[in-house]
């Protein structure tokens, strides 16, 4: 029986253009690939292991021709929409008090404030989870064993008792190896208002 849900944020409840960001970066920065090192960044950065400041000095150093606003438009470009269905979907699930809901994201400081800034209801949304990790402030991040480990360990959690949501192949994949069940949601095809049809089985 399923006790507690761990959802993702990204493409779960709010919409990304992945492809899109990747191609405008591609293109704004003239590389046909990501660099190591800029990859390397990226990754500090999502576990808060860097700043803010330092952060935009690499890409303002890497590319000079462009300024911190040019900087954080790209950076930002992946996010989208958060259909309002899916909050409402979420407080009913909150509101039934029958699981534990943790909320798990991959995610920075520039991209949180920048969903603030234009989501009006994001603490809303944030108040209907028991916990709510962004891996900037806990320093961890998926798809690291660590990072399941500890939201295990936090919370007293019997992972065969627990459902990961992510739309991420390689974070679903970590997560089974410690006994979580999963839902690897397919967002060009799936919706997460559909979870209690789509595993059912999980449920009964």
């Amino acid at each position: 029986m399923i006790k507690t849900i761990i959802f993702d944020f990204g493409d779960v409840f709010i919409n990304l253009d992945k492809v899109g960001a990747i191609n405008t970066a591609l293109e704004h920065f003239n590389i046909e690939a990501f660099p190591e090192e800029m990859t390397h960044i990226n990754s500090l950065y999502e576990m808060g292991l860097i700043s803010n400041d330092e952060f935009l000095d690499f890409y303002l150093n890497a590319y000079p021709e462009y300024d911190e606003e040019t900087i954080l438009k790209i950076w930002n470009c992946i996010l989208k929409d958060f259909p309002h269905h899916r909050l409402e979907f979420l407080k009913a699930l909150s509101e039934s008090k029958k699981y534990k809901l943790i909320l798990l994201s991959n995610t920075n400081n520039f991209h949180i404030d920048f969903v603030k800034s234009y989501l009006p209801f994001f603490n809303e949304f944030e108040s209907y989870f028991d916990v709510f990790y962004l891996s900037h402030e806990i320093n961890l991040r998926k798809p690291n064993a660590d990072i399941f480990e500890f939201v295990i360990r936090e919370n007293n959690l019997v992972p065969s008792e627990t459902l990961f949501v992510d739309d991420m192949t390689e974070n679903t994949v970590a997560a089974e190896k410690l006994g979580i069940h999963t839902w690897n949601i397919d967002p060009t095809k799936e919706d997460v208002t559909t979870l209690f049809e789509t595993k059912k089985e999980l449920f009964n």
